[in-house]
């Protein structure tokens, strides 16, 4: 019998996880299932236990239970438990293991994926949610000169600060108050994608040499990315790489063996492109 892999969240068939997945076991050869697992959030811990006592080898979370399930295993990586949120689940040595994969994901698209030189950069991270949370111990990894997180609630801001100051130069603003002078990298975090808008920051944080990158991600420009490149922005990517580097990451975790995103990734624009109603 194929070892089984599902994705739980609350709603749950817009996700690409399982296309993706089954790409990387068809790359690398491995006998396994993934399926969407949609639970809503009176019926996740029941959910997940349940899978795992019937055999699931692991499985991914998505909205709304990353907080949920950090909650709910018995160990977490420290990745994990510095996002206080978990994306990923594997049956370890004590019960369940959570990591997340979100931040690794991010990096590993900015580095490898788009080659970015990102030494000692300035960070601009917009938004203090969930997603800012998760990309924040990876970001802080790159060493940077300084990182703002830049929000419209100076508080949640200002809380992250506190919470991850010990591993690096870590700065709260609000949106409007934010200097104008342009940043090495500028992650946009929120959700105003989402909603066909863009944080309210300074337009002179943007310069030639400035990387844009928006966590959202769907078919042509996203608004972030738009703004982006009309103030000249010297690359304007969205998520989509993110998208497919955190899943290796939690491929890896599982099998023990890293896939090669980048056929992944191209056939996954492919799909999407193909499917332009479909949300992402």
């Amino acid at each position: 019998m194929s070892d089984a892999y599902v994705v739980f969240g609350y709603p749950v068939q817009h996700s690409w996880s399982p296309f993706i997945h089954g790409l990387f076991a068809k790359q690398t050869g491995q006998d396994m299932t993934y399926r969407l697992y949609e639970s809503p959030p009176d019926a996740f811990r029941h959910d997940v236990l349940e899978f795992f006592s019937a055999g699931g080898r692991g499985c991914n979370v998505t909205l709304p239970h990353k907080r949920a399930a950090a909650d709910l295993v018995n160990e977490l990586t420290p990745r994990a438990e510095r996002a206080d949120a978990v994306n990923t689940i594997v049956r370890g040595d004590v019960g369940l293991l959570g990591d997340n994969t979100d931040g690794i994901g991010l990096v590993t698209d900015l580095t490898r994926n788009l080659g970015l030189p990102l030494h000692e950069p300035r960070i601009l991270l917009l938004g203090a949610g969930g997603a800012a949370r998760g990309a924040l111990g990876a970001l802080l990894d790159l060493h940077p000169e300084a990182l703002v997180i830049a929000n419209r609630s100076l508080d949640r801001a200002s809380q992250l600060t506190r919470e991850f100051g010990a591993l690096g130069p870590v700065i709260a603003a609000r949106f409007t108050d934010v200097e104008a002078r342009p940043f090495d990298l500028i992650v946009n975090a929120t959700s105003a994608s989402l909603k066909g808008d863009v944080p309210p920051i300074p337009e002179g944080v943007v310069g030639p040499a400035t990387v844009c990158y928006d966590m959202a991600y769907g078919i042509g420009e996203t608004p972030f990315t738009d703004w982006a490149r009309r103030l000249g922005a010297g690359v304007a990517a969205q998520g989509w790489g993110m998208l497919v580097e955190q899943a290796a990451e939690a491929f890896f975790l599982w099998r023990g063996v890293r896939p090669d995103t980048a056929p992944v990734l191209d056939a996954l624009r492919q799909r999407a492109a193909a499917r332009p109603n479909t949300p992402a």
